[in-house]
């Protein structure tokens, strides 16, 4: 199995070992192209066990093709290059034949060990599972697609009034350049908002969303959104807060929360109907806020998915990207918190979420050391 010529091995056993401690599948080749080593994480990949990888060619072991179907370690020949000029293969987006027939996306990345020749003695290659990668392309493809055609109407408006004003100024009154510029204001905030969307989906998606947190009246909060609100419908009298009891202030970032709070207060007066009433109940270790509407409700089956990107209950008028509700389990995560929803249908929805109790030692502060110190 081994075959009639020894298996160089430029690292030594110990650092061989220690590749099972990696998080990723990674697999050593020798001079000649067979396995010298691979770790646990790679056979599992491969359906194989380690020892009976050990020896085999390479190219069979590891059947890798690109997008074209070529065979990559044909087509690239990794072990001929010179790896004091080119010590590493950058990341690759390949294909790995597995059993039955299956090819399952990988990303590939490797670094060329030399000999004491100069030549490449060892090739040492980490594999990625690109599942994950794929997903997040096509979820940003579908994003990037959704919005484009999200502002190509508000865009379309905006320079069509624009160019019609610039053209022919002096033949609409005041009343008509009033009105449509109320049309392109109306527009313009549009395209930020959408923007905006924009933005902090991909903060959220990529795990960088900031908080700049402070301790917070998130009773005070409340009123103002509904107060905004309530000047911006003809239906006021719908908005109510009725926060019972003593709320304590919470260590939150103002703005995000403000932004929870608007989300699912629009959302509540969009979707359904009469009386939307935000009210808060003072747990041991958070405060639950709930946001409840008196409308048709929704169903269980669609209740599973109203946090998910562009989720749209059928038949529902199409209205703005179908983020909002995404946004706002993602603001609220962010804070430590969680976020559900509960209907019955004919009966209306209450939308609930968390923010932990706390103050400055949420943030890691230990007030006992700084005593301490002083």
């Amino acid at each position: 199995m081994m075959g009639a010529m020894p298996i160089p091995r430029v690292l030594p056993a110990a650092n061989l070992a220690a590749l099972d401690l990696l998080p990723d599948p990674t697999v050593v080749v020798g001079r000649d192209g067979r396995v010298v080593y691979a770790n646990r994480l790679a056979a599992r990949l491969l359906g194989v066990p380690s020892e009976r990888l050990v020896g085999r060619w390479a190219a069979q072991a590891l059947p890798l093709v690109d997008e074209a179907g070529t065979d990559w370690w044909s087509g690239a020949r990794p072990l001929e290059a010179d790896p004091r000029l080119l010590p590493r293969i950058p990341e690759h987006d390949l294909r790995l034949q597995v059993s039955g027939g299956r090819q399952r996306p990988v990303t590939l990345t490797a670094a060329r060990v030399a000999g004491s020749d100069g030549r490449t003695a060892q090739l040492v290659l980490s594999l990625r599972r690109a599942e994950r990668r794929q997903r997040l392309d096509a979820r940003r493809s579908e994003l990037v697609s959704t919005v484009s055609h999200e502002l190509r109407s508000p865009l379309t408006s905006v320079k069509g009034f624009t160019k019609t004003l610039l053209a022919k100024w002096d033949h609409f009154n005041d009343e008509q350049k009033q009105q449509m510029l109320a049309t392109v204001n109306e527009d313009a905030d549009r395209v930020t908002r959408l923007l905006g969307e924009l933005l902090d989906v991909s903060r959220i998606d990529a795990g960088r969303l900031q908080l700049r947190r402070r301790m917070v009246d998130v009773g005070h909060i409340a009123e103002r959104v509904t107060d905004r609100m309530a000047a911006h419908t003809d239906q006021p009298e719908r908005l109510r807060v009725d926060f019972n009891g003593d709320v304590p202030q919470l260590y939150a970032d103002p703005d995000k929360v403000e932004q929870i709070l608007t989300n699912l207060i629009e959302n509540a007066m969009k979707y359904g109907e009469g009386q939307v009433t935000v009210s808060a109940k003072v747990h041991d270790e958070s405060v639950q806020f709930t946001v409840a509407d008196q409308g048709a409700g929704i169903l269980p089956s669609h209740l599973v998915h109203i946090f998910t990107r562009f989720f749209r209950r059928p038949g529902e008028r199409r209205t703005g990207t179908g983020l909002g509700l995404y946004i706002t389990k993602g603001l609220v995560e962010a804070h430590g918190g969680r976020i559900w929803a509960q209907s019955e249908y004919g009966e209306g929805s209450r939308f609930h979420f968390t923010l932990p109790r706390g103050g400055l030692e949420l943030a890691g502060i230990d007030f006992e050391a700084l005593r301490s110190r002083k």
